[in-house]
């Protein structure tokens, strides 16, 4: 059989971590996709998946395979849409990554016009608060906010965002706005996504780096909680400022200590193609990267 098209056929199957589901995603049936892997182990002399009436998993030998065989099949597309013309149609399948809250503010409209524009394209988007190793996931097209380490990805920055204290206008009423980030011991803290008991705030004071030890009353695991209570009057919490555009719009929260902030964190559109990427990575990073430019210059 052709190796290109085994590999393709375990692909699916490790993705799908289902034989089944695998036949389903290749149009294949059952037992031709068995037949498949059956002769690729056989092929290489090892064994690639674990399976019982339960499940599908790669085994150690399998994940390898895996992360190779996701890579020859991305430069095979690649080649396929460089002799086609840089002016093809995209088509097929695109894995993108953002963090949460991000990605549906700001990733998911614009995926829904790449959508509508492209109708034989389709994705998966993956909205995590963790860094996603975009090789090793099979993601091709990642949002990221911060300092990028040394890498050979390709990334496009697209703006910046601002870490800011914020608080409703109600609790700041009855307990005062703090003056310096040392106030902030004397308030009320609402912390987001933390799970220790103390938390370390760093500003930006007499041209240095302060750390302010705060003892938050309330700890939440999603910004969105964090939101909801300091809009509720409880306290004061920090936020990325792209969070919370719609409530520092219609003034239900208002930043505080904003000459204390340090400096701002850039975006970026990253991918894991050269410079003759493929139409689909390059038409879903052009739409990413004009959408997100666009959107973040307005809040900024």
């Amino acid at each position: 059989m052709d190796r290109l098209h085994l590999m393709t056929v375990f692909v699916a199957v490790a993705e799908e971590e289902s034989f089944s589901g695998g036949a389903r995603r290749l149009a294949m049936s059952p037992p031709a996709v068995t037949r498949c892997i059956a002769s690729l182990e056989t092929r290489l002399g090892v064994k690639l998946l674990d399976r019982t009436t339960r499940y599908v998993r790669v085994t150690e030998a399998g994940q390898r395979y895996l992360d190779d065989a996701r890579r020859i099949i991305a430069e095979m597309d690649e080649a396929d849409d460089a002799v086609v013309g840089i002016n093809a149609t995209p088509k097929g399948h695109l894995t993108v990554t953002a963090p949460g809250l991000f990605g549906r503010m700001y990733v998911t409209p614009l995926l829904v016009d790449y959508l509508n524009k492209y109708p034989q394209m389709d994705v998966s988007a993956l909205y995590l608060d963790r860094v996603v190793n975009m090789m090793e996931e099979g993601v091709d097209v990642g949002i990221r906010i911060g300092e990028l380490p040394d890498s050979s990805m390709m990334a496009l920055r697209v703006g910046y965002i601002r870490r800011i204290v914020c608080a409703s206008p109600a609790y700041l009423a009855q307990h005062g706005t703090p003056q310096t980030p040392q106030d902030l011991l004397k308030h009320t803290v609402i912390s987001a996504s933390s799970i220790s008991p103390s938390v370390e705030w760093k500003f930006r004071q007499d041209h240095e780096l302060t750390a302010v030890r705060i003892k938050p009353r309330l700890i939440v695991t999603t910004n969105d909680a964090a939101i909801e209570v300091a809009q509720r009057g409880f306290g004061i919490t920090r936020l990325m400022s792209y969070q919370i555009t719609p409530q520092l719009s219609d003034h239900s929260l208002q930043v505080i200590l904003k000459e204390f902030e340090l400096p701002p964190l850039p975006v970026h559109v990253m991918h894991r193609e050269g410079r003759h990427k493929s139409a689909r990575v390059r038409t879903f990073v052009d739409v990413m990267v004009e959408g997100l430019r666009a959107q973040l210059k307005a809040i900024e």
